[in-house]
Parts: C-alpha cells; sequence; structure tokens
C-alpha cells in the first residue's frame, strides 16, 4: 500500500516555507523540517531587527548632529532644545543629512534656533 502524501493544502504550505528558504546553505534550502525552523528563526529575526534598525538610525543620527553643532560651538542638547524653542520642526533624519550634504545650511538652522549671534 502506498504511502498518503497528503493533499493540496499541505503541499501548499510544505512549498510556501521552502520558496522563503530558497538560498539557505544544505538541508536548510531542502529539507522541510530544518528548513521550518531556519525560516521561524529567520522571520523572528526579521522582526526584532526592524526595530532595532530604527534605534540604530536614530543614533547615528545622533552622533552625526552632534558632531556638526559642536562644530558651530554648540552641544546636541542645546541645540535640539533651541530648535525646539523657536518652534523649527525639522527631524533628526533631516538634520543629520543637512549636516553632511550642506553645513553651511545647517549653520543658518542653529543660528534660526536663537543659539549663534546672527
Amino acid at each position: 500500500m502506498p504511502r498518503v502524501t497528503r493533499g493540496f493544502k499541505a503541499r501548499r504550505r510544505r512549498n510556501r516555507v521552502l520558496k522563503m528558504a530558497k538560498g539557505y546553505r544544505g538541508g536548510k534550502s531542502r529539507l522541510y523540517r530544518t528548513a521550518t525552523e531556519a525560516v521561524d528563526r529567520a522571520l523572528c529575526y526579521a522582526y526584532r531587527d526592524r526595530r532595532t534598525n530604527k534605534r540604530n538610525f536614530r543614533r547615528l543620527w545622533i552622533a552625526r548632529i552632534n558632531a556638526a553643532s559642536t562644530l558651530n560651538g554648540v552641544n546636541y542638547s542645546k541645540f535640539i532644545h533651541g530648535l525646539k524653542q523657536s518652534e523649527i520642526d525639522l527631524d533628526r533624519k533631516v538634520l543629520s543629512n543637512l549636516a553632511i550634504v550642506d553645513p553651511a545650511a545647517f549653520t543658518e538652522v542653529v543660528k534660526a534656533a536663537g543659539l549663534l549671534p546672527a
């Protein structure tokens, strides 16, 4: 008597997992059981690291803004406080990009925040 290989739904589920495991090394891309474990782990890491990525980028932006504002003679916290006081709504990503691409414009933002003499 031949073994039962289950139906369409089970095959579709297995193929979905194996498709997600494409590119994994060895049996992880070919064997359903190990592929399932690898894919589950990969999805957990992906979920976790999407959040970690946001934290890392914010840290990078803050470090860049701090470096640029220090060059203008103001520390980071005083600079951010000055922006809030003068109601300049630029987020850290934009400020960081401005500090790298156009330092003169960044200096103008520091002046507009009332931290440098105009």
